[in-house]
């Protein structure tokens, strides 16, 4: 399996956005570790404690601070940093707060995206961008089999039909303003979910609510245990993201401006809530109550699970952490990170360790 090198990224401009975020902050870090130059845009870190706080990481970077929902503020960032690939990743990202607060939710994620794609036209430095949106753009029907790139988009929730849209208005743009062999920009979308990893804080997922209870010493309130997900570590897709750029930017990058799926190939990677906290719990090795949450609780799907076949034929790109292996290294990070080890030096050597497997 591939693995971004020094060799390839070296002295490169990458523009992120959303790089305050749990995934932003992993692929600002590898980004950084690949001798990039990094620019990141985003909004205020939204959780405290947060990796992008914990690391340091915006001293090592240009970090600007601002909302993909506002036009001049984008077309500024990418005005000063003049990047030749650009990671798009800011979005509100969780289908809860999606239906408090639809008109948000569509502003930031499609909205946004449009903002960010007209910058683009006016920035002559971009070459390629990897727009960043989810497994849940497709209309989820609840089968057993893995949708492919090719099936129907749709969305119950406003989360969900946000990253259809955005789907949507990118292949729009692709189609008018980057056509193959019309510009000089590449553009394509990485569709993946349930990503796992040390240093996520977000509210409303498993892994942080899990170890943040696990760390204080309180019950944990889960509200579907038998959702199936098919989990997958931080590193796996940030990896995708950063194989289909460089493809984007090869002499043949028309032919992959196109959607692509990164997700895990063995169905047995998906797992139900209660498996995951059942198996974090036993590496921890501590007492932990676990309650069924109250409801009412908003609609979300039971099973959805993506088909990577076409990464793995055209990106040369598999998962490299088995879902066992990936709950490990939270279990490692979160203890370290209780130990007061530092961080940096830590999420950096797990992406070392996760080079090591190519």
């Amino acid at each position: 399996m591939e693995i971004p090198t020094k060799h390839f990224w070296s002295g490169r401009r990458v523009l992120v956005t959303g790089h305050t975020g749990f995934k932003g902050c992993w692929l600002a870090l590898w980004l950084r570790s690949l001798g990039c130059e990094v620019a990141g845009f985003a909004l205020s870190p939204p959780t405290e404690p947060s990796l992008f706080r914990l690391t340091g990481i915006e001293a090592d970077m240009l970090s600007v601070e601002g909302d993909v929902r506002d036009p001049a503020a984008v077309d500024a960032v990418l005005e000063r940093s003049r990047p030749e690939v650009v990671l798009h990743l800011a979005a509100q990202s969780l289908v809860r707060p999606s239906y408090d607060d639809p008109a948000e939710t569509f502003g930031t994620n499609v909205m946004g995206t449009v903002h960010l794609l007209e910058a683009v036209r006016r920035c002559p430095s971009v070459r390629a961008v990897v727009v960043v949106t989810s497994d849940k753009c497709y209309e989820n029907r609840e089968w057993l089999w893995p949708y492919r790139e090719g099936e129907p988009l749709g969305g119950r929730d406003p989360y969900s039909a946000s990253k259809a849209a955005t789907e949507i208005v990118v292949r729009s743009y692709r189609d008018s303003f980057f056509a193959a062999g019309k510009g000089r920009v590449r553009l394509a979308t990485a569709r993946a979910g349930n990503v796992i990893g040390g240093g996520d804080w977000g509210k409303d997922r498993l892994i942080p609510d899990l170890m943040q209870a696990l760390l204080a010493g309180q019950p944990l309130d889960i509200r579907f245990p038998e959702a199936t997900r098919p989990w997958q570590h931080v590193l796996d897709p940030v990896r995708g993201y950063l194989i289909l750029a460089e493809r984007l930017l090869g002499d043949d990058g028309d032919t992959f401006a196109d959607a692509w799926n990164f997700g895990p190939e063995d169905p047995l990677e998906a797992m139900p809530v209660r498996e995951i906290v059942e198996r974090i719990r036993g590496l921890w090795d501590s007492e932990l109550t676990v309650r069924l949450a109250p409801g009412p609780h908003v609609h979300e799907h039971t099973y959805l699970r993506l088909d990577p076949s076409k990464a793995r034929a055209h990106l040369d790109w598999a998962p490299l952490l088995p879902v066992a292996t990936a709950l490990e290294w939270i279990v490692e990070w979160y203890r370290a990170y209780r130990r007061g080890d530092e961080v940096r030096a830590f999420t950096e050597a797990q992406i070392r360790r996760f080079e090591a497997l190519g």
